[in-house]
């Protein structure tokens, strides 16, 4: 209960501010002290960015990570009790066409995204400006009661809440049947069993479910990020990654490889808003197990 509670409390005081102020401050809060005060999390994404900036300044970088995780969360708890106008005002997009496209054409977009930016927001534009249906996967957070709030939270501006597990698929393919956007985040492999690309210049397992998704559906894969932009969010969506006719497993990868390349591009628009805190690829997962072996 003392997370639920925390979150209540801070989706409480969240609302006491104006939002831009209240984004700037917790941006830089979260700047200064989110390293020292999750320094496990703060080692992981510098070695994640060391692989999106091998020479560049990777500890500026993951501050500004920092920064961007806690603008992410407060602007996420103020989205609810926000009007269409003022999401409207706070966001633009570039390539809404191939969103628009897809639907005119009687499927449902599959966005695939990286854990970038500010996505809620455009999940809350999709929806209360566009008035489309939105459906997201995702993980089902411990304890319950804090899950439940968080798909109650996306609930309240439009968004359908699928949890992570055995039956996403059904429940995605019962979405894209009415032409929702699906939205996926697609940078990291939490079941581990998904398929091996290379991403940043290492072997790594991706979700397979985007492509099992296509494949089942005909419908096409657009990698998608949304970025900070000072005051404003602006979303980017890239062409569709349309199914082919290969092999299952054959075409699983061939997706999953063209996601993983435009993915590559999109996180290095903006490296410093990538908040991966976990590890992603083998050799991580194996220091974290040398650290802490339970």
């Amino acid at each position: 209960m003392r997370a639920l509670t925390t979150l209540r409390l801070g989706a409480a005081a969240s609302r006491v501010v104006p939002l831009d102020t209240l984004a700037a401050l917790a941006d830089r809060a979260a700047t200064a002290a989110g390293p020292a005060l999750m320094p496990a999390k703060a080692a992981q994404l510098r070695r994640n960015l060391a692989r999106v900036e091998p020479s560049g300044p990777v500890d500026d970088l993951a501050r500004q990570g920092f920064g961007s995780y806690g603008r992410y969360w407060v602007e996420s708890f103020r989205i609810p009790g926000l009007g269409a106008g003022r999401i409207d005002r706070g966001f633009s997009v570039e390539g809404y066409g191939h969103v628009a496209r897809v639907l005119a054409s009687g499927r449902a977009p599959i966005l695939v995204l990286p854990h970038l930016g500010g996505w809620e927001w455009a999940a809350a534009w999709l929806a209360r400006v566009m008035g489309v249906g939105v459906t997201a996967v995702v993980e089902r957070l411990e304890p319950e009661e804090v899950y439940d709030w968080f798909v109650g939270l996306r609930s309240a501006y439009g968004v359908n809440v699928v949890p992570l597990g055995p039956r996403a698929m059904v429940e995605l393919g019962a979405a894209a049947k009415r032409q929702d956007v699906i939205c996926l985040l697609a940078d990291r492999d939490i079941g581990g069993n998904g398929t091996e690309v290379e991403f940043f210049g290492e072997r790594t397992s991706l979700p397979v479910g985007p492509a099992l998704l296509a494949r089942r559906t005909g419908c096409p894969l657009l990698p998608t990020a949304v970025y900070f932009r000072g005051r404003q969010r602006s979303g980017v969506v890239t062409s569709p990654i349309e199914p082919g006719h290969g092999r299952g497993r054959t075409e699983n990868e061939r997706l999953t490889r063209a996601v993983a390349d435009r993915l590559e591009h999109l996180v290095a628009e903006a490296p410093e808003q990538w908040h991966l805190l976990e590890p992603n690829w083998p050799s991580d997962r194996a220091v974290a197990e040398a650290l802490d072996p339970s």
